[in-house]
């Protein structure tokens, strides 16, 4: 089961994050859109008997909620840090009105100070509020607008939208802060580990397989048998040490195939949340060769190697180098593309969806192909014979195919493409996929 958490605040920074919570998969987000702290307060107590954690848009809604509404889940806010300042200074050096003086407010003068050093702009004058740490809108717009009605500041700096949007109102000159996407990660991480759920799972068992993609074709250049051993070797050791990050169990399987256990809380933490499986980029740089990972959750032994086979199975299927994870309710994660560490991940597939998929005649090959190619490129409309080039079939093929899956309800066309001669080409979107990633 997905964690549930809420997230609160005004339209701009909920789609923020809730863009940044797509990289969380073990969290499902239910959002309320609120304008001010007494629609906050509503939407938090509505919210709290439902999820396991809160998060807000900021400071004062925080404060409000944690000193006038009754929850028994813990909440949390996105605070400023000097990453938001950094684009908003950027923004602001091609208007050049920094020279004029700036004030601003919901930053430390640290923070403030830090930020215009990094960016050689330490002369300029700046004039920071003072006031009390959760002061009001109207404090923040009359500390603005006397700076600017003074002619001691020509701009100003806030990291309130809603003053932010009515100094545009009185044609003062602003940026407004928004916090960066490594300030949300940071509060997400903070409420994941706040959960009833997230602790109870600490111990859950995880269970990883990993496999050499076409170990025999790279054996065969070898020019001895002594030198395919210590191939192996160095891959086996390589893999380890690896395992050892996780505090994990390791012991090589026939053939080129390894096995290892761990749990679910040291796995999360070294891999980032889901987020990077380094391992494979290691290989390729020092041996040339790509690997297929499965990972398993489940309640039992069985049921995490069972899970775990069936996403070696999808990293097999979409073409190796790549590492699917499967969840104890059959949702599936990913394809992590393996030579690149950083690379996202699809939102959770769950199962309903994947048999969906099966229903309307996708195999299970065509399906991690697809979602390989949309992890990497974030592309889900294709033509005919692009579609018929990623699996590997002929443009008659994929006719056939499109129209299976049309009346199955997974595509759509999109539109047409106009060619010199000839009738126009259709375009084909994958809504299915596309729609759970959104």
């Amino acid at each position: 089961m997905q964690i549930k958490v809420g997230i609160i605040g005004t339209e701009a920074i909920v789609s923020r994050v809730l863009r940044v919570l797509k990289s969380f998969p073990t969290f499902q987000p239910v959002n309320r859109t609120v304008q001010d702290e007494g629609e906050a307060i509503r939407a938090a107590e509505e919210l709290g008997t439902d999820v396991e954690a809160l998060v807000l848009s900021g400071a004062l809604s925080h404060r409000a909620v944690k000193l006038r509404a009754a929850l028994k889940v813990p909440a949390f806010y996105v605070p400023l840090n000097g990453g938001g300042l950094y684009k908003a200074m950027f923004t602001a050096l091609r208007t050049g009105k920094l020279e004029g003086g700036i004030s601003v407010d919901s930053l430390t003068k640290a923070m403030v100070s830090r930020t215009l050093n990094d960016l050689g702009l330490d002369h300029v004058k700046t004039v920071i509020y003072d006031g009390p740490a959760y002061a009001s809108a109207e404090k923040l717009i009359a500390f603005h607008r006397r700076l600017t009605d003074s002619g001691e500041c020509a701009m100003a700096f806030t990291g309130v939208e809603q003053v932010a949007e009515q100094l545009t109102r009185l044609s003062i000159t602003n940026e407004w802060i928004v916090p960066s996407d490594q300030d949300i990660i940071v509060t997400l991480e903070r409420a994941l580990l706040s959960t009833e759920s997230r602790r109870s799972r600490e111990s859950q068992i995880v269970v990883g397989i990993i496999t050499v993609d076409d170990f025999g074709k790279m054996a065969l250049k070898r020019t001895s048998e002594h030198e395919v051993q210590k191939l192996r070797l160095d891959i086996h050791r390589m893999v380890l040490h690896y395992v050892e990050l996780f505090d994990g169990y390791l012991t090589p399987l026939a053939g080129d195939e390894y096995l290892f256990f761990t749990t679910r809380g040291i796995f999360e933490r070294e891999t980032g949340g889901y987020k990077t499986i380094p391992l494979s980029k290691d290989v390729y740089k020092s041996f040339g060769l790509s690997l297929s990972v499965g990972i398993g959750f489940g309640m039992s032994a069985n049921d995490a190697g069972t899970n775990a086979r069936s996403a070696l199975r999808k990293a097999k299927e979409a073409g190796g180098n790549a590492c699917y994870m499967i969840r104890e309710d059959a949702t599936l994660i990913g394809p992590l593309e393996m030579a690149d560490p950083v690379q996202a991940i699809l939102a959770p597939t769950d199962a309903a969806l994947i048999r969906q998929a099966e229903q309307a005649g996708m195999t299970g090959a065509y399906l991690s192909k697809l979602l390989q190619h949309m992890a990497k490129f974030q592309k889900y409309e294709y033509k005919v014979h692009e579609l018929a080039a990623l699996l590997n079939i002929t443009t008659r093929s994929a006719h056939r195919l499109l129209g299976q899956w049309i009346d199955g309800g997974l595509v759509d066309i999109a539109g047409f493409e106009k060619v010199p001669k000839g009738r126009p080409r259709q375009i084909y979107r994958f809504t299915f996929l596309m729609d759970k990633s959104l």
